[in-house]
């Protein structure tokens, strides 16, 4: 009895053993196989996107976290950019081979201005019966986006070491999707400001230039919560508890517009070295902190009030400093004007 099952217990491991070497060997290929295997549909298994174009512009999305991408090493990347990517490696659906007469022109075409894709997916050495064994990253799948077809309904791609190039569409999409692999910084920019719950807030300093008298300090530390006046540190013994919990609240997320550090660089510094409107310093539990310093931006939209005057400032948007002052934004007041508040706007009417 002993022999027997030591018996399937040696024929097993040779069969494990076997299993393994033939996993191996499949995996060292092309994950998917095929010159026109474009779709990723395990995209939870996708650990980093390369994306580079012909003009050396690169994109690199590392997954840090369930949805927490990091974008080239430094910035924290857009969760929807990171979502419409992958619904994009999803349903890419191959529609025909490239025609012999279209051959080279589009062959020349992928040569001269394509974005290579690399996709990186966390695969097993073994994978037998559900059981998963010797997880590492590797390489999936690389291929190179082109232009859009002559009636704008598919994308010429080829797959790396394919000598074929396909037309491509995206289910659900009439379009190309080229544009869904920019290979532009900002356009997978988180463009988040501040994201800090309430009980996360360690304290908010809200400094206004121009009318010291209404800059103040909110101090939230076990549990309670003190507003004080920045100008001489003195508490304010009565404000609206109500107003100053809802203003706190509003950091939960606060995002900005848009991204303009590729306008005019003299006047970003212009408006940079100008007196700032309102300066907003939250530091968090883990002491971390966030600074934004917003500028009046000029009423460049022509905006006029009930007289037909011209408005000197924009009424709808400002300028704001972000990132350390890395990075020069536009924000809406729609968005902000939830805690761009002075003291005045806590404390009791008299």
């Amino acid at each position: 009895m002993k022999k027997k099952n030591i018996l399937i217990l040696v024929i097993t491991l040779i069969l494990l053993i076997i299993a393994a070497f033939l996993v191996i060997r499949q995996s060292s290929g092309t994950f998917g196989g095929g010159m026109k295997d474009f779709a990723v549909t395990d995209t939870a298994s996708i650990t980093k996107v390369f994306l580079a174009d012909k003009n050396n512009n690169t994109i690199l999305l590392e997954r840090k976290a369930p949805g927490d991408w990091l974008l080239n090493g430094t910035y924290r990347a857009r969760n929807s950019g990171i979502k419409m990517l992958f619904e994009t490696f999803t349903n890419l659906v191959p529609k025909f081979p490239v025609p012999k007469k279209a051959y080279n022109s589009v062959i020349t075409q992928l040569a001269a201005s394509s974005v290579k894709v690399e996709i990186y997916q966390q695969v097993y050495r073994i994978r037998l019966f559900g059981i998963k064994l010797f997880p590492h990253e590797k390489l999936t799948k690389t291929y190179y986006v082109g232009g859009a077809t002559q009636d704008n309904m598919g994308t010429f791609m080829l797959m790396e070491g394919a000598e074929v190039p396909f037309v491509v569409h995206l289910l659900g999409l009439r379009g190309f999707v080229g544009p869904r692999y920019s290979t532009q910084e900002k356009d997978w920019r988180d463009h988040t400001v501040f994201r800090t719950r309430l009980n996360d807030i360690r304290s908010i300093t809200m400094e206004i230039p121009a009318e010291p008298e209404n800059s103040f300090k909110i101090n939230n530390q076990n549990g309670e919560v003190n507003l004080l006046r920045l100008q001489n540190q003195e508490p304010v013994r009565q404000f609206d508890t109500l107003k100053l919990l809802n203003f706190m609240t509003a950091f939960n997320d606060l995002r900005f517009e848009a991204l303009l550090n590729e306008i005019n660089a003299q006047r970003i510094d212009s408006i940079s070295n100008s007196l700032p409107r309102y300066i907003i310093t939250l530091v968090d539990s883990r002491s971390d902190t966030t600074v934004m310093k917003t500028f009046y931006k000029p009423n460049d939209e022509r905006q006029f009030d009930l007289e037909g005057k011209v408005y000197v400032f924009d009424l709808d948007r400002a300028y704001a400093l972000v990132n350390k002052d890395r990075d020069f934004v536009l924000i809406q007041y729609f968005v902000f004007d939830k805690v761009l508040k002075p003291l005045s706007f806590f404390l009791p009417i008299e």
